[in-house]
């Protein structure tokens, strides 16, 4: 864990954290996926949380300052066969509070799951961005990540 002496810390989540987290991906307003803290949306979200939880390969993660949650982020260990049968660390979902931005959390979450990765000895950190979040990938660029692949996805739900 990662902690500032009056500064954020990251932590991995916990189930009190859920309706915080909910809530910074329904205020994003720009490349959002449908993200609402209708209580009707509750179980959806802790059925989430639980299946991550189980998981030997993905933790969620929660920047804290001050007793509130102000941003987070998961990781997946993705076990592979290429790069000599390299692991892959994948950084999805990272969200920093809206007024929390431009004071280092994300930096912070970021340095938080590279280290995860050195640590899980991954051949890579990896992550995607929305297309239309520029200013998020300048950031992501000053933070040594190099644009290199070109995604792609396919809508089920």
């Amino acid at each position: 864990m990662e902690t500032g002496a009056e500064g954020p810390m990251i932590r991995i989540a916990e189930r009190r954290d859920v309706e915080a987290i909910v809530s910074l991906f329904a205020a994003d307003g720009e490349g959002g996926h449908g993200d609402t803290t209708d209580p009707n949306a509750a179980a959806a979200y802790l059925a989430a949380f639980e299946r991550i939880s189980r998981s030997p390969n993905d933790t969620l993660y929660v920047a804290e300052l001050d007793g509130e949650v102000v941003g987070t982020f998961q990781t997946t260990l993705i076990p592979g066969m290429p790069g000599r049968g390299g692991t892959s660390f994948q950084i999805e979902a990272v969200q920093t509070r809206k007024d929390m931005r431009s004071r280092g959390i994300g930096a912070l979450m970021i340095s938080h799951a590279v280290d995860e990765a050195k640590a899980a000895d991954a051949r890579l950190v990896q992550l995607m961005s929305n297309a239309v979040r520029e200013r998020a990938h300048g950031f992501y660029e000053r933070l040594g990540f190099a644009k290199s692949h070109v995604g792609f996805k396919m809508k089920l739900k």
